[in-house]
């Protein structure tokens, strides 16, 4: 029970960003690479390319720690990541 409770929790987590701290996503960060890769794992559910999203948003300019803790962390990241349709402008 506590197993799935924990997976439940990762998910949401993935889906909705924190309420209390809310990001502004900014024009500059959304590049053909960092959208290329946001693309390929929505199309593909295959999320095992989060950190180099991660490395091509700070290229960017990206500095918003939980945009890029969030794509470093463990996950588990599904479709509807909320970092992946702020990139893909989704919002």
């Amino acid at each position: 029970m506590v197993v799935a409770l924990d997976v439940a929790v990762g998910l949401v987590r993935d889906i909705i960003p924190n309420p209390f701290r809310p990001v502004a996503f900014a024009p500059p960060w959304r590049t053909s690479t960092a959208v290329t890769l946001a693309s390929q794992m929505y199309e593909s559910r295959d999320f095992d390319v989060m950190s180099i999203l991660a490395d091509a948003l700070q290229d960017a300019g990206c500095d918003n720690g939980d945009v890029l803790s969030h794509c470093r962390g463990p996950g588990p990241h599904v479709k509807g990541c909320w970092v992946v349709d702020l990139v893909l402008g989704k919002e």
